[in-house]
């Protein structure tokens, strides 16, 4: 065994849980280290803190002033809660999140010190940008890029720093962050759903978004984990023979939670409530060694700061514990991978869930509205929500019996695809009395009952509904939330806008009722959208044949899902909707192409490493102890050593046949990679990458993992499996 292999083992085994301070109840501490509105009640003067909440509820200006207030007493109350610097916590193009910390620390004229954060400081700052992801927005001499204060979620204090969320825009103004094309896109689905929703409410004047998203990861001892070159540099085990247990009896799932795994995660709620981040739920998931952390709904935008700080978050706790996040959808071969599920919602400020149904008709109505309006909006943009989740992580995961395919479908189940069957049968124009009746008793009035008794969720459906909410089942478990989020609510503002001017038209031109008016486009919308509607096995081929028919898109990889981003109606989408220009959009298509060029440009280089610096060198030396073996034999045995050393010939000939190929394949990918490397094109690149380098990953895979079987176990140099996956 290498000494490596052999020291991150025994470290391993030495492991026992971190206990942790018990510090009460969470309900006490919750949002301790969070500037939330209790603590701006403490802390603001009655007009600063309208403004505050003006500027939340509304999107006021806070003036100057104003800014000034609020950020004497924030750096006040930081101040008393250990904090010594403060930084704009910002979400660029990178996928996480970023910051420069400041001291509050500064000089008087005279030479006097204090500690100083004035309104300007809070609102806004000038980062430098030039190292950032932009696709092209700007020049790489160009430095400049704004991030500017978000009210609407509230500053923190994590370790000894005031953390302020905040937009990243570029000198020209178009946004350089997943942050603002969010914040756009919320606002867009609360204009339209709000109109929408006073058809039933005239007291609703705002509707939010709310997002719960469901986080799967894996957990390792961090020796094993340095251990491997390939987990460090990539995030997931590029080689490595399947253990001979996995997860196939199902005992993982649900089970006992390992005791050094609950002392990470208790150590890890506690951390997480201080920073105002509801998790609840905890669990064994389906693959050894991986889990899962849910929290509590909250407005989408939080929700979405909320998940990325708890990434950070899970690291530093996991490095307390001496062990390692990993976050890669497929880190494991022959195992489950991790995914992010996406429960999304629409809520009003009057306390009503618009996607659950309620105790009238018309409130029924008002669920069927918000529900087949939803339907429609994926089935017009099926491809474009396929491209949010796009990543060469994700790409190993999808479809591949533990998530959604990449067709995108949506799973509502039996009893509410008849009701919607009910609802196309409807005559069109005006309603008699008879027929109201009978859709509104007999067919709407039904709902809450159904809801009750609701069909099974189907696991392998990218969008399903989930009694109150729709759950997206394909995002990444590393994927920042906000791409999906801002795609979703474009999509479904774009949807509802359309709707209500249908609506409206009939009301005005035809004469018709305000109900009569809402069945007739539902009607329409039911009967265009159902190709999306799917409620069988979404990894059966027939499906995929049933999608071909259907005209539904199949982008199975990153390259492909990426191409629908500059269409006209992508492009038109956004821009109509105010949530990106067409610069921005090329701009993140662009980036998003570079990053997946990049990692399969990583994973590629760590294979080479791997196989001539540690495979082949450890194969060698255990052929040679076979042959002296042989040669040994021959010595003893003279001409008939060749039945004695039968089995060990064959077992030098099945190495050499796999080292040839191993070498082979290797050489050749690092030559499709050298060709790919001088394009200059981004498309073309990633295309090259994609089909032309990444095929040879699973080749050279297969023969090391068939090495691997036959090597002396003390000779393979890299931790195995059956070492990694087995936390206790």
């Amino acid at each position: 065994m290498s000494g490596l292999r052999f020291k991150a083992i025994f470290e391993s085994q030495k492991r026992v849980p971190l206990p942790i301070e018990e510090i009460g109840r969470r309900s006490e501490f919750f949002a301790s280290n969070v500037f939330n509105e209790d603590k701006m009640l403490q802390h603001l003067t009655k007009d600063a803190l309208a403004s505050v909440k003006g500027a939340i509820d509304s999107g006021t200006k806070i003036e100057r002033k104003i800014a000034d207030q609020v950020a004497e007493a924030m750096k006040g109350w930081a101040i008393h809660k250990g904090a010594t610097h403060y930084t704009h916590w910002f979400q660029p193009l990178t996928g996480t999140t970023a910051e420069k910390h400041d001291a509050f620390f500064d000089l008087l004229p005279e030479g006097k010190a204090l500690e100083k954060f004035g309104g300007g400081q809070l609102v806004q700052q000038e980062p430098d940008a030039s190292s950032f992801p932009h696709g092209g927005i700007r020049n790489t001499f160009e430095a400049r890029g704004y991030t500017a204060w978000d009210p609407t979620s509230p500053a923190f204090v994590y370790g000894t720093t005031l953390c302020i969320p905040t937009i990243f825009v570029a000198y020209t103004g178009e946004a350089l962050d997943n942050k603002a094309p969010l914040l756009r896109a919320l606002l867009a689905v609360d204009d339209a759903a709000t109109a929408v929703a006073k058809y039933f409410d005239k007291n609703v004047s705002k509707v939010n978004a709310t997002l719960g998203w469901e986080q799967e990861y894996f957990l390792i001892d961090k020796s094993l984990a340095m251990s491997r070159p390939d987990i460090v540099m990539t995030g997931r085990t590029l080689i490595g023979q399947t253990a001979a247990k996995g997860q196939q009896l199902d005992d993982h799932y649900f089970g006992v939670i390992p005791s050094r795994v609950l002392s990470f995660m208790r150590h890890l709620e506690v951390e997480c409530t201080k920073l105002g981040i509801p998790v609840k739920t905890r669990h064994n998931e389906v693959a050894p060694n991986q889990f899962e952390l849910a929290p509590i709904f909250e407005e989408a935008n939080l929700a979405v700061d909320h998940n990325l700080l708890l990434m950070d978050v899970m690291e530093k706790v996991a490095e307390k514990h001496h062990m390692k996040v990993l976050f890669h959808e497929k880190p494991f071969a022959g195992i489950n991978g991790s995914g992010k599920h996406n429960n999304w919602s629409l809520s009003t400020d009057t306390g009503v869930n618009l996607l659950s149904p309620g105790s009238t008709p018309m409130k029924n109505l008002q669920f069927l509205t918000f529900f087949v309006n939803t339907i429609k909006a994926v089935d017009t943009y099926e491809e474009l929500l396929r491209s949010s989740i796009a990543s060469a992580s994700n790409d190993y995961r999808l479809g591949a019996n533990e998530a959604p395919p990449a067709i995108i479908s949506i799973f509502i189940g039996k009893q509410l695809s008849s009701v919607l069957d009910e609802l196309e049968g409807v005559s069109k124009g005006k309603l008699s009395p008879e027929e109201k009746t009978e859709l509104k008793l007999n067919v709407v009035g039904k709902i809450p009952e159904i809801m009750l008794d609701n069909t099974d969720r189907n696991r392998t459906s990218p969008f399903a509904f989930t009694g109150n909410k729709f759950e997206m089942r394909g995002v990444g478990s590393k994927t920042n939330c906000a791409k999906p989020m801002t795609v979703l609510n474009t999509i479904v503002a774009k949807q509802l806008k359309a709707f209500k001017e249908e609506v409206d038209l009939l009301v005005d031109n035809k004469n018709l009722k305000k109900d009569e008016a809402i069945f007739n486009v539902l009607r329409e919308y039911i009967k265009t959208s159902k190709r999306i509607r799917f409620d069988g096995d979404g990894y059966s081929s027939d499906w995929e044949k049933e999608a071909v028919k259907r005209k539904l898109s199949n982008n199975k990889n990153t390259p492909d899902a990426l191409q629908v981003l500059v269409k006209k109606e992508s492009l038109d989408l956004f821009r109509s909707m105010n949530v990106m220009s067409e610069v921005e959009v090329r701009a993140r298509q662009e980036v998003e192409l570079e990053a997946y060029i990049m990692h399969v440009q990583i994973e590629g280089r760590v294979f080479n490493e791997l196989i001539y610096s540690y495979v082949i060198p450890s194969v060698v030396e255990y052929q040679n102890r076979l042959i002296k073996n042989v040669r040994g034999l021959k010595e003893i045995y003279g001409a008939s050593y060749q039945k004695k050393a039968k089995g060990q010939l064959v077992l030098i000939e099945e190495i050499s046949g796999h080292l040839e190929y191993l070498k082979e394949k290797t050489d050749a990918m690092v030559e499709e990679r050298k060709k790919a490397n001088i394009m200059t094109d981004t498309h073309t690149k990633a295309y090259a990458y994609c089909d032309r380098v990444k095929p040879y990953f699973e080749v050279i895979r297969y023969h090391c993992d068939k090495l691997e079987r036959l090597v002396d176990d003390q000779l393979w140099p890299l931790t195995k499996y059956r070492e990694l996956l087995f936390v206790k």
